[in-house]
This record gives C-alpha cells, structure tokens and sequence, in this order.
C-alpha cells in the first residue's frame, strides 16, 4: 500500500470508476465510469524516478482517449437512431461497440500500444494495467459478446499475436505485455462460454501476475539479461519467478492450467474445435519462450563466484515467496477437488 496520500485517493477513485461502469444501468453510466477510471490513472504513471514514464503516461492517455470519445460517439449514434433499425441488424451494433472497447483492454488488432506503454511504467504500474484496468472493458464487452466472425477473428489473432510477438523479446514488461495479449483470447473465448469461467480465468491470472511483479519488484527484474548473474545467492527466488511464469504460461501441474483444462473442455463441448486447437497452439508458444528465458537463466548462462558473500537477509523473502508457491503448487489440486465436488 502506497504511503503517499494522493496515491491514495487516485487509487481509491481508481477502484471507484471501476465499481461504477460495472454497477451502470446505462451505457451513459458505464462510460462514465471509465472516464474516472482513466483521469484517476494517468497522475499516478507519472514518476520522477523512470524517465520513459511520463512518454507511457501521454501514450496511454490518447489511446485511452480515442477509445472512449469513440464509444461515446457510437453510444449516442445508436440511442438516436435505434428506432430505425430492424431487430436482424441490431447485432451490427454490438460488434461496433465493442471496438472501442478491445482497444482498451489491447486485444488484437488494437494491441500495438501496450509493449511500448508498459515498458515505460513501474512493475506497481504493470500491475494496474494489465489486470485491474482490464475489468470494466470486459464486464461490459461480456454483456454484449456472442460467438460470430468478429469475435472469433479477435480471438484468433489475439492469441497468435501474443504468442509471436513475445519470442524476440527480451524485457520482461514486453514479455508480460504480449503473454496479456494472449490472454485476451482466452478470456473472450470463455466470455462465450459463460460468465463464471471468464470470472474464475482472470482471477487466476490476476494471481500469477501478482506472484511475478512481486518477485521481479523486489528483486529489480527488467530484463532477461539481468536474471542470469543475479539471485544466485538465492536460488529459491529464481525458482519462483519461473515456476510462476510456467503457470502464466498454463503448464500443469500448476494454477495457470486449471482455468485453461476447463475452458478446453467447454469448447470441446460445445464443438469449437479450430478455436480450440489455436489457443492450444498459441499456448505452447508462450510457453516455449517461457522455458526458453528458464534453462537460458538455470543452465547455460548461469554464472556463479564461489567466495561471493550472501549480501541479502536470510528469511527477506520467506513469507513471499512461501505465499506465492502454496497458490501456484497446491492451488491446481485445491481447484480440481472444488471441481470434483460440484
């Protein structure tokens, strides 16, 4: 938790936007509630410490601002000529205004601003941005989802790009940025399935992204380069980080795979064979560059000075890191027996 008092009130509005588009029972609320989202978000990327912040902070605000000056529009082109429109095409609509609001969560083909956004911002900023900014557009794209061209080509492309994008980079940030990316397909996937799964898929993502940034916060993580010579000292920190991204990624026996074990099975279900056979592919590229970044770190450019001195405190990260791994091990053998029982 901050300390800083206006940190303070700009997350508390923050929190406050978001509450009020997901409890707007009127397209005009909901918008609004994204504007105080946004206004409460931008004072707080900026920092004197990080000099890409104030460059990320103006970026996001265009893009966000393009977003919602669009929605508007569209909100109010369609409550002025409803009338005018037979039932058959009224779908038309929805897919229209869902735009502006793929933009704001970065699915593909509105994704290009987010790598170069969060490789401006602070791993707190990350964070933000990348989970709890993402909740208002969705609740509000799940309203009005239903499984035609449009969405599945969103799908589709969201996680192929994810998957691509993130095997040439080497900034964490642009990795979690693309791997977010990918995500987004799966989340509109599960959107069609069924508001508890899409709910259950982010609340298990939203952990694996927290037991990442505490871990690279803590440890100042930007770059892979930088995890080959540090933490050698202290092993289990860099176990950690990577048993965490292995579960972002969706490699069992971890969390991660649970939400995604599901959303296959729902598919197959439901006879989404092709979509279903995309995630998977685009799932083990994440993977890969995830495991890649791994025995890259652990095995062969892995380094150690013998007579180092442990320059950190023995138990600094014990409840950390004890934390992070009873949710990533033990909480795929919790989730499947809560499954098993319903």
């Amino acid at each position: 938790m901050p300390n800083n008092s206006i940190k303070i009130l700009f997350l508390s509005t923050l929190i406050s936007g978001i509450l009020i588009s997901l409890c707007a029972n009127s397209w005009m609320g909901a918008w609004m509630g994204l504007e105080i989202n946004l206004l409460s978000f931008i004072p707080l990327l900026s920092s004197n410490k990080n000099m890409f912040s104030t460059e990320a902070s103006l970026k996001y605000f265009l893009i966000q601002a393009i977003a919602s000056s669009t929605l508007l529009f569209l909100i109010l082109l369609k409550t002025n000529i409803h009338e005018m429109f037979y039932l058959t095409k009224i779908w038309m609509w929805n897919d229209y205004i869902m735009i502006p609001l793929l933009m704001k969560i970065a699915a593909t083909p509105f994704h290009w601003w987010l790598p170069s956004v969060v490789e401006g911002l602070s791993w707190m900023n990350c964070f933000i941005i990348l989970s709890i900014q993402k909740i208002a557009p969705l609740m509000l794209i799940s309203y009005m989802l239903t499984n035609n061209l449009f969405i599945q080509i969103v799908i589709i492309s969201s996680a192929f790009t994810g998957a691509i994008g993130g095997l040439n980079q080497i900034s964490l940030r642009k990795i979690l940025s693309f791997s977010s990316i990918n995500h987004i397909g799966w989340m509109l996937t599960t959107m069609i399935l069924g508001s508890n799964l899409w709910l259950m898929y982010f609340t298990i993502y939203t952990m694996n992204i927290i037991s990442i940034m505490s871990l690279t916060a803590t440890t100042n993580l930007s770059y892979i380069s930088q995890s080959f010579n540090s933490m050698n000292n202290q092993k289990t920190i860099k176990f950690m980080l990577f048993i965490a991204m292995l579960s972002l990624g969706g490699l069992p026996p971890f969390l991660g795979f649970f939400p995604k074990w599901i959303t296959i099975q729902f598919m197959a279900q439901n006879l989404m064979i092709f979509t279903s056979t995309i995630l998977i592919m685009s799932s083990l590229l994440t993977l890969y560059y995830y495991m890649r970044m791994m025995y890259t770190t652990l095995m062969i450019t892995n380094s150690e000075i013998s007579w180092t001195i442990s320059i950190y405190p023995k138990y600094m990260y014990s409840k950390m890191m004890m934390f992070s791994l009873s949710i990533l091990l033990f909480g795929m053998l919790t989730s499947t027996l809560i499954m098993l029982m319903y």
